[in-house]
């Protein structure tokens, strides 16, 4: 490798100098990474364990289901948990007078 004078560069040479070391550390950072994925990958092919196992980490994502709170008395599997939307059956049965604690569980 040639050894660079930086002294003597100007201002445009040393950014452009810069652009090209901080490109080559992306570059150099993202092939480390995929190396140490194939290096894991194999390790744990070579295995019965899964990484949440090893870890301790749910796959899931997002909340947890919530559990219903109420119910439609005429069909008891219709339900709401009290999140987001209030499903028709129940806005319906509000606007004729009811309240929103009759369709407890």
């Amino acid at each position: 490798m040639a050894a660079v004078n930086i002294e003597r560069m100007t201002l445009k040479q040393l950014s452009d100098l810069e652009d090209k070391i901080a490109r080559a550390k992306s570059q150099a950072q993202e092939n480390a990474k995929a190396d140490l994925k194939a290096k894991i990958d194999r390790l744990i092919a070579s295995t019965d364990f899964t990484v949440a196992e090893l870890y301790g980490f749910s796959t899931r994502r997002g909340r947890s289901k919530s559990a219903a709170k109420y119910a439609n008395p005429d069909d008891r599997n219709q339900t709401w948990t009290g999140r987001g939307r209030k499903p028709n059956w129940l806005v319906a049965r509000l606007k004729k007078g009811a309240k929103l604690e009759d369709f407890s569980i």
